[in-house]
């Protein structure tokens, strides 16, 4: 019998999953203005975790932050003249206002360092990572073919989610020794190695199934790199979100999302996919 949690999950998944898409291929602010909203609500359950540890940060300039982010990065890519240059300024502007703010709000008996270091991680880790979906999106010749620029984005998102997929499924099939026992006491090896073997077969059905109905071959040695490399950084992801749940000492970052959890639950594999994707892309010299 199907459970009522799964009836959930997939009855918000797949409208977001589509209004995503649509985002996705509309790009440019609309894009930024996503990702900046999911880097927002991602800060504030990394926050939450440390709140429960007695540390408070300086969410308001975090958010601004995290806010912020993705909308430079699309400023930057669209930017053809010493784009670098102020956004270092405006980031080392935002370092400073975080400084001052512990200054003026932090005594030293209230861990203004670990409050300081909290809020530049939360909007790095939430947001920062995720706005590599900004380069992939606008690309060299992002402007004459949007569509292979949308489908090359999806490469990496259809991949992770497969490899989750399949990892869950085998684990629970197979079960075996724990991958990461202190960490994730549900994850074993059957399921990491089935994650793998799914994330491979994903990107090299991807790749003619997709990306080559758009002209944009990357080729069966490329689809492999991507594959592996993918099913790593996700797996990895994953595992690094735990660590931060069980300092915590919860369960899920937070009830946002119905049948899912909370946003660093849904995206902890894509924080480290996305710019691991980012690169490969760059390296194959499709964005």
């Amino acid at each position: 019998m199907i459970s009522r949690n799964l009836v959930v999950r997939i009855a918000f998944a797949v409208p977001a999953i589509a209004v995503a898409l649509v985002v996705v291929w509309y790009g440019g602010w609309v894009l930024a203005a996503l990702l900046g909203g999911l880097g927002v609500l991602g800060a504030r359950e990394v926050y939450d975790f440390a709140r429960r540890q007695g540390i408070v940060p300086l969410s308001a300039l975090g958010y601004v932050g995290a806010a912020t982010i993705p909308f430079a990065a699309f400023w930057a890519k669209q930017s053809e003249l010493h784009w670098a240059e102020p956004l270092v300024f405006l980031s080392a502007l935002w370092l400073i206002a975080v400084l001052v703010a512990a200054l003026v709000f932090r005594g030293p008996d209230r861990r203004p360092l670990t409050a300081v270091a909290v809020t530049v991680f939360g909007c790095l880790y939430a947001s920062a990572l995720i706005a590599f979906i900004v380069p992939i999106r606008h690309g060299t010749h992002s402007d004459a073919h949007p569509l292979a620029s949308t489908a090359l984005v999806g490469l990496p998102l259809v991949v992770t989610w497969t490899c989750d997929t399949c990892a869950m499924t085998a684990g629970a099939v197979f079960g075996g020794p724990k991958l990461t026992p202190v960490l994730s006491p549900h994850k074993t090896w059957a399921g990491a190695i089935g994650g793998v073997i799914g994330a491979l077969v994903a990107a090299l059905a991807y790749g003619p199934l997709v990306l080559d109905r758009v002209a944009l071959h990357l080729g069966t040695p490329r689809l492999i790199v991507v594959g592996l490399t993918v099913a790593i950084a996700a797996q990895v992801g994953d595992a690094a979100e735990s660590l931060l749940k069980r300092e915590a000492g919860v369960k899920d970052s937070s009830s946002l999302i119905p049948g899912h959890g909370g946003m660093l639950d849904r995206l902890d594999s894509l924080y480290f996919v996305v710019p691991v994707s980012a690169g490969l892309f760059r390296l194959f010299g499709v964005v």
